[in-house]
């Protein structure tokens, strides 16, 4: 976890304490994951972790695993045909934002309006601006699907940890994407009135706590072996070694062994 204020502040669940992150780059660190896995769905124990720390049981029932997740145009909550029907209001049927974010290069995303700034934290962006409100998850994925034609809706994480970045003009390229992207807005706007708000926000930048960025983008598998070396940096999900890069967020629900050398 995070916060958002100044510099980016790092934490690290640690059972029932959060250890500071920050004040640790600089020092030679090793970080295991125990074969004990705890399900953020029900709270049971696993021995394998299904998409980012749900056991195999929640990922193929809760709708919060559903492919609609990742493809949110397919939503098909409005069909009747939700899993979870309530978490589907709860989650789902609410203001979403969609955006344009900055983190390896121009990016497309969209995030539930209570996630901001979260969401562009947890991707590294170092620039972020809202480009339209509306009432649900579904019609924001419409909205980045045509965006999406224009520019990436993915970032590199490879390029992300090792630094490479560049401020851009995000106000220009909103507007430049707005005039291509016309006629799908317009015909998407005309479906659903009422439903979609264009805003007229300011950029807002983010700033991490980065000694120097990872020389080579080698992922660890703390499940298999620790991750061990200087603590660089952190930015979005990754902790920053002179030795590699930990996806943070890949081994949810595993229990971490902090060990400062």
């Amino acid at each position: 976890m995070s916060e958002a204020d100044g510099p980016l502040a790092y934490f690290l669940p640690l059972d029932d304490q959060l250890l500071p992150m920050n004040g640790l780059i600089g020092r030679q660190i090793e970080i295991r994951a125990s074969e004990r896995i705890t399900c953020v769905g029900c709270g049971k124990s696993s021995n394998k972790s299904f998409n980012q720390g749900y056991c195999y049981r929640c990922f193929i029932t809760l709708a919060a695993c559903d492919l609609c997740i990742m493809k949110p145009e397919t939503c098909h909550h409005h069909l009747g045909t939700c899993r979870e029907p309530a978490w589907g209001d709860a989650h789902c049927m609410i203001p979403h934002v969609v955006y344009l974010a900055n983190s390896t290069g121009v990016k497309v995303g969209i995030t539930r309006e209570t996630q901001i700034p979260t969401r562009w934290i947890d991707q590294g962006a170092g620039q972020a601006l809202p480009v339209f409100r509306v009432a649900t998850r579904r019609l924001s994925g419409l909205i980045e699907t045509v965006l999406a034609q224009q520019v990436t809706d993915k970032t590199k994480w490879q390029a992300l940890v090792k630094g490479e970045y560049a401020p851009v003009d995000l106000v220009a390229e909103r507007d430049r994407l707005l005039a291509l992207c016309a006629d799908g807005l317009a015909a998407i706007e005309a479906e659903f009135p009422g439903q979609v708000e264009r805003l007229d926000a300011v950029p807002v930048t983010l700033s991490y706590p980065v000694e120097t960025y990872a020389a080579k983008a080698k992922s660890f598998s703390p499940e298999k072996e620790p991750a061990r070396g200087r603590l660089t940096g952190i930015k979005g999900q990754y902790l920053l070694f002179d030795t590699g890069v930990l996806n943070v967020r890949k081994f949810t629900g595993y229990q971490w062994e902090v060990t400062v050398l």
